[in-house]
């Protein structure tokens, strides 16, 4: 008689121990889910593209291909952000390219999608007058 009691502690014990692990890999399983998710969402593409242009290129044409590349802001919803800017770096390691923008992508399908985008394409073919060379890399920024 007393070992009933003894074998329902045991049973209740195992069980319990059962139960926890369950929850806790349950949890854990939760856990990395929303981690990974996370990061994932997190990760931005940056795709960041440098320009040297010919020592032809008159003023006004880099002019209207820096508001050309602005404008496809406006044009390629999948663009999240654009900046850009001149080289001012005083270390003369430029090697020549003068001209940088940076365009934030959500995703590498939307920075897939932009790059046959046909308003990027057309701009695209617009340099050749006037581009040298084109230096382009894509990254996902890390702190």
């Amino acid at each position: 008689m007393l070992n009933q009691p003894l074998r329902f502690v045991a049973e209740a014990k195992s069980n319990h121990k059962s139960t926890m692990k369950i929850l806790i890999a349950i949890m854990c399983a939760f856990t990395l889910a929303g981690v990974t998710t996370s990061a994932v969402a997190a990760e931005k593409i940056q795709h960041v593209v440098s320009f040297k242009f010919k020592s032809t290129a008159k003023p006004e044409d880099i002019k209207r291909v820096e508001a050309a590349f602005a404008d496809l802001k406006e044009k390629i919803p999948q663009i999240k952000a654009l900046k850009w800017g001149t080289n001012i770096s005083p270390e003369k390691l430029n090697k020549g390219f003068t001209h940088c923008w940076i365009l934030t992508f959500s995703s590498t399908a939307d920075r897939d999608a932009y790059l046959v985008h046909p308003d990027h394409k057309e701009f695209g073919k617009n340099l050749g007058p006037v581009l040298e060379d084109v230096f382009v890399i894509d990254i996902v920024a890390r702190e």
